[in-house]
């Protein structure tokens, strides 16, 4: 098939690259601008389209797709059979969905009409479900509702990260993707039941920020949820923690009525920094990253003199 390729980060490139891989032609990639990044803030090109680049594809960026006059004369010059959309994170107007003669479809990393939304891995990470997916639909202009043509499952890992996550999420999907092309012809679409649907808003910064009021498996599925972006942080003595990992574990047990308030660092082992949660759980850090600083064990972080027992998260 002809298509034409919408997508941006990393979770894009399994797709991408197994349609070239299958023999489909993509003669257009479409991404969004260059972005600023790293200490220089200099313009970096996303991943999907490095990606293309380096395939020698077109690409054109846009910063709203529906605002963008030239745009479509391009897809029409492209004469795609359909559009492909993975992780592209702008809503596509109808001109452009109902162009090719397959229409436009999209690989969504969750179980629709579960998580809609742009963070669909953490929110089923955060909601403590133990089964995601892959689903794969027909585009239309309202937010990943439109009808189903295909889907699969998979566990989730009892420590598993948002990224690790979306990794195995992405390969399934690119898998289920060629799967749907080949029998797209026989496909019979579905329409989602919106009375099951839930949402997953697009995370921001201080969502990754931890309440040691909550009991521990809440921090743990929070700390899972936020890794690697935005990242699941505390502070300590006024500077930024960043906790990478760690897992609830009964630590320093106190009578009901000396229980020290949450957030306390009750012990420090070679297993890493126990703190006291809410309803008296406790989470052990095991690997932090402090402000301006590599990843390291919290053993590292221990030995370096820069916490101790009494010591307050917040």
């Amino acid at each position: 098939m002809r298509i034409v390729f919408f997508g941006s980060p990393e979770a894009a490139l399994p797709s991408i690259r197994a349609l070239l891989t299958a023999g489909h032609i993509i003669p257009l990639v479409i991404t969004p601008p260059d972005r600023p990044a790293g200490r220089g803030r200099r313009l970096h090109a996303c991943p999907v389209k490095q990606f293309a680049l380096d395939h020698k594809i077109q690409v054109f960026q846009t910063e709203k797709i529906r605002q963008d006059l030239g745009i479509l004369d391009l897809l029409k010059a492209a004469a795609a059979e359909i559009h492909i959309v993975v992780a592209y994170g702008q809503i596509i107007p109808k001109n452009i969905i109902d162009l090719p003669f397959h229409s436009t479809i999209n690989v969504h990393f969750s179980l629709l009409p579960r998580y809609r939304g742009a963070s669909p891995v953490a929110a089923a990470i955060l909601a403590g479900e133990t089964r995601t997916g892959v689903t794969i639909f027909r585009l239309n202009e309202k937010m990943d509702e439109g009808d189903l043509l295909s889907a699969a499952e998979l566990d989730i890992g009892e420590t598993e990260s948002t990224g690790e996550l979306e990794t195995r999420l992405a390969d399934l999907g690119a898998e289920l993707l060629l799967q749907t092309l080949t029998e797209i012809k026989g496909i019979t679409l579905r329409p989602q039941d919106h009375s099951q649907a839930t949402l997953a808003p697009k995370l921001r910064k201080e969502d990754g920020r931890l309440n040691w009021t909550q009991t521990a498996p809440e921090i743990a599925r929070r700390v899972r949820a936020m890794t690697p972006w935005p990242s699941a942080y505390t502070f300590h003595k006024g500077e930024r923690l960043i906790v990478v990992s760690g897992q609830p574990e009964m630590v320093t047990l106190f009578p009901a009525e000396r229980t020290p308030p949450a957030g306390t660092v009750v012990d420090l082992t070679k297993r890493g920094i126990g703190v006291i949660c809410g309803e008296g759980t406790g989470y052990r850090i095991t690997r932090v990253r402090p402000e301006s600083r590599p990843p390291m064990d919290a053993q590292a972080f221990i030995l370096g003199g820069k916490i101790g027992t009494d010591d307050l998260l917040d």
